[in-house]
């Protein structure tokens, strides 16, 4: 046997090993991929997922479906068979790890900023949805998320209107954040605070962290009064502010009589601000890709997304460009009417 002969022998095992252990070793990337879409007008378990008290409301056909991404799990490295399978698939893309979980977020961290953004975008989902509808709301300071096993926990709870602190009018966020780390240690904390539209007032003592900070344990954040009652009924390991405008629509179709879809299945993404501009999200391929999995027949696209859209657009569902709230509403309105209607897409000017 020659040396080369031999030499290609001992190799081969070598590359094999090498090649096993790169199969298995863990990258520095992350996925998205499609995750459930959710019916906005559903009613699971007798409960219907827009709640509404005090005011009229109408459930009819059709669907309203947000839409999310699933991503590989937090501090998980994945290796390169899984890299590989992702990178062919029509509906799977691959990132760096870093771009998908920030270096310097922790998973709690992301945790609490999802789900601050969350309820933040609900509330002005509703906002939008009511003053469309001609009722007036106002800015309220609440609680947007309180931290598991603080001083604030189990006496404060998410939406609690907070209105003064040791006897003073609350003025802002930072005033009311001042104040508690101003707090003395040992220093009891009274807060007045409206909760089911009635007040109420408790007590808290802060506690120093480890940066020597005294703090409660809960998340200020912009809320809004209604003339009545308005809840939206979600997963709560769903986060982000990315519903926001479809939160919108089915809020606006559960107080108008008739179904705005017209019966059909619309799905949809984007965020929404106060004056009812529609924002750009993540993962709008995935998000596509889970609505035509789940029947969609329209989707409703942010027009800051359209460009990603388009890669992936095969005319099922359709995708209409929006950059408004009225913008969708107008939208899923004529669709509704008649689903040959012209309405802007992502390639349009229209």
């Amino acid at each position: 046997m020659s040396q080369r002969t031999l030499a290609a022998l001992l190799a081969v095992p070598l590359v094999v090993a090498m090649l096993v252990a790169a199969a298995f070793t863990s990258l520095p990337f992350a996925t998205y991929s499609p995750g459930p879409t959710v019916d906005v007008l559903d009613q699971p378990g007798g409960d219907e997922t827009i709640q509404v008290r005090g005011a009229k409301t109408y459930r009819d056909d059709g669907q309203l479906r947000m839409t999310t991404v699933s991503l590989s799990p937090y501090g998980k490295r994945l290796d390169l068979l899984s890299l590989m399978k992702a990178w062919w698939s029509d509906d799977d893309a691959v990132y760096p790890y870093d771009y998908v979980h920030p270096e310097d977020q922790t998973a709690e961290e992301d945790q609490r900023e999802g789900a601050v953004s969350m309820v933040t975008s609900q509330d002005v989902a509703i906002a939008n949805a009511l003053t469309a509808l001609g009722y007036e709301v106002e800015p309220d300071l609440q609680v947007a998320y309180v931290v598991p096993d603080s001083p604030a926990d189990g006496v404060l709870e998410v939406r609690d209107v907070l209105e003064r602190i040791n006897g003073r009018k609350i003025t802002s966020p930072d005033m009311l954040v001042r104040t508690i780390q101003e707090t003395e240690p040992g220093d009891v904390v009274t807060l007045r605070l409206e909760r089911d539209r009635q007040q109420r007032t408790v007590t808290v003592t802060p506690r120093e962290d480890d940066d020597g900070v005294m703090r409660v344990g809960f998340t200020p954040g912009t809320g809004y009064r209604y003339p009545f009652d308005v809840a939206v009924n979600i997963d709560p390991d769903i986060g982000g502010p990315s519903a926001g405008m479809m939160f919108s629509l089915g809020i606006y179709d559960t107080l108008t009589p008739g179904s705005l879809t017209g019966g059909g299945v619309v799905a949809g993404t984007g965020t929404i601000d106060p004056d009812g501009n529609v924002g750009p999200i993540g993962g709008i391929q995935q998000k596509i890709a889970g609505a035509e999995r789940d029947g969609a027949e329209l989707f409703l696209v942010p027009s800051a997304n359209c460009d990603d859209a388009e890669g992936v657009d095969d005319g099922s569902p359709r995708l209409v460009r929006v950059a408004t709230f009225d913008d969708a509403l107008e939208a899923v309105q004529a669709w509704a009417k008649d689903h040959d209607a012209d309405l802007p897409s992502c390639g349009s000017d229209s």
